[in-house]
């Protein structure tokens, strides 16, 4: 007789990924997860203490698989470089709506109190000065207009995910081209946005 197959780390992951997808991350535990990995909850419970810990690193899985999602949106369309990740963002919250939820409404680890709270989180430091020197404005000008394109953008986003607005790429495109266009001319009166 062959012996059984290895339940690994990642193999619970991509199981917990397929769930989320399909029906919201509420629906995770460990008997969805044997079920579909067709065995019983002990292998889990031996790559994880429980489930809190599975949590905690599937929503660095989930955080790494939107941002592949990122990449293969920004490779597959044709827009400008200060359009990719406002519409990304949009498309995702459209098309993994259950995914969205869990990793930018229900379990987003950002706390605001002040705007600058914002640029707490590293990642978002490193893309408001990448987004400084694509539109030519000076690193701190830039990084309140990249919070405003986010607030912005997150609210069409949080709408979408929740069924409550339904854009096409072309309509969030024309959307979020005025309102950063509006944004950035406060600083660059003559600035045109280009692909």
């Amino acid at each position: 007789m062959p012996p059984k197959a290895k339940i690994t780390k990642d193999m619970i992951l991509n199981i917990v990924l397929d769930i989320t997808r399909e029906t919201g991350f509420e629906t995770v535990n460990a008997r969805s997860i044997a079920s579909k990995l067709q065995c019983s909850t002990r292998p889990i419970f031996t790559c994880y203490e429980n489930m809190d810990e599975l949590k905690t690193e599937f929503l660095d899985f989930a955080y790494e698989y939107y941002e592949q999602y990122v990449t293969n949106y920004n490779s597959s369309v044709n827009v400008s470089p200060y359009l990719i990740l406002p519409l990304s963002y949009i498309e995702f919250a459209q098309k993994e709506t259950h995914l969205f939820k869990l990793l930018f409404i229900n379990d987003m680890a950002l706390e605001m109190t002040e705007a600058k709270d914002f640029y707490k989180e590293i990642d978002n430091e490193k893309k408001a000065k990448l987004f400084s020197e694509t539109i030519g404005v000076e690193l701190e000008q830039s990084k309140i207009i990249f919070l405003d394109l986010f607030l912005y953008t997150h609210g069409i986003a949080v709408l979408a995910a929740t069924k409550k607005l339904a854009l096409d790429r072309d309509k969030a495109e024309k959307m979020v081209t005025n309102i950063l266009t509006a944004f950035i001319r406060q600083e660059k009166p003559d600035w045109n946005l280009s692909i």
